[in-house]
């Protein structure tokens, strides 16, 4: 059950460590000031769920992973790259909705996955699902 507990909560930190680095890569590039309030918000609130996993984390004397290396490099060469040609509002929001859209699968297959390992980590699990759904519906108005 342990390994569960750690890899379920790794998980949703890894999710969170995932918006904050991909939001931290992309304002350079943002020029819309009403996009840039957005992401910003937007990163406060990952901010405070990261640290939320690795309160929950340091309870249970867990050490949380960050991605991996290559996984960083991945998605900071996947934004740059992105973004190389078309740095337009409208792009960059698209990028993040499917950001936000792949954190949100991996909510789904958390919940099911980990089904009964931990209520808090399930409450931490709902907590961003429920901020990335409502982070996709503020994002669509920037497409």
């Amino acid at each position: 059950m342990e390994k569960l507990f750690v890899n379920y909560l790794t998980s949703l930190y890894q999710n969170a460590c995932t918006a904050l680095q991909s939001i931290e890569d992309l304002m350079p590039k943002i020029e819309d000031e009403k996009l840039r309030k957005e992401l910003s918000n937007e990163y406060a609130t990952y901010d405070i769920l990261a640290r939320e996993c690795e309160m929950l984390g340091k309870s249970e004397d867990i050490n949380l992973k960050e991605n991996n290396w290559f996984e960083k490099v991945r998605l900071w060469s996947s934004i740059n790259l992105s973004t190389m040609t078309d740095k337009s509002t409208r792009h960059i929001a698209e990028m993040m909705l499917l950001g936000t859209v792949m954190g949100l699968i991996q909510c789904l297959k958390d919940k099911k996955d980990y089904r009964a390992v931990s209520s808090d980590i399930d409450d931490l699990c709902q907590k961003i699902s429920d901020f990335e759904e409502e982070n996709y519906q503020r994002l669509k108005d920037f497409i």
